[in-house]
């Protein structure tokens, strides 16, 4: 199976959404992480440009191993573990006129592919990175299913994922 656009990463998504969340909940203790575990590993899907996959479903699961594998080095560095000075992640903050302006800038680009994105992708993307809302609360309020809110969620990060590397 090739993935390649948005409607193989669709139907990637609609076929294996399901697995993977009975994978990460299986896994992790934190119900609240699964989502977006699940969609960590289409937007890494997306990001692989129409390659070629022979076993997409082994893909799938090498790369959840890889997300999962992720989340708890992230858990690690979190809890309580005693870390030694590094001095490039302990460095005072850099507030110089020329880092303020690239800070500017970036925030100029994702309000442009935030705005390129249909409105119901757009208000399902907001309602859940930043109104901390998860997919089950957004399905209710949108009185649309889960998998809806996932397939917006895919294509908003897919297309936002575009949208940084081409700067």
């Amino acid at each position: 199976m090739a993935p390649k656009g948005d409607a193989n990463v669709d139907e990637m998504a609609r076929r294996y959404a399901a697995p993977l969340a009975r994978y990460f909940r299986a896994r992790v203790r934190s119900a609240a992480d699964i989502d977006d575990m699940v969609q960590e590993v289409f937007l890494r899907l997306a990001a692989r440009k129409g390659a070629t996959l022979e076993a997409p479903e082994n893909y799938l699961f090498t790369v959840a191993a890889s997300v999962l594998n992720d989340s708890f080095r992230r858990a690690a560095r979190r809890g309580g573990t005693h870390a030694l000075f590094d001095e490039r992640l302990h460095a005072e903050a850099d507030f110089s006129p020329e880092r303020m302006f690239l800070g500017q800038e970036q925030l100029r680009v994702v309000e442009r592919a935030l705005h390129e994105l249909p409105e119901r992708t757009r208000v399902v993307f907001t309602l859940h990175r930043f109104e901390e809302m998860s997919y089950a609360q957004i399905a209710r309020r949108l009185q649309v299913s889960v998998s809806a809110i996932e397939k917006h969620m895919i294509k908003a990060l897919a297309h936002l994922a575009r949208r940084g590397s081409q700067g």
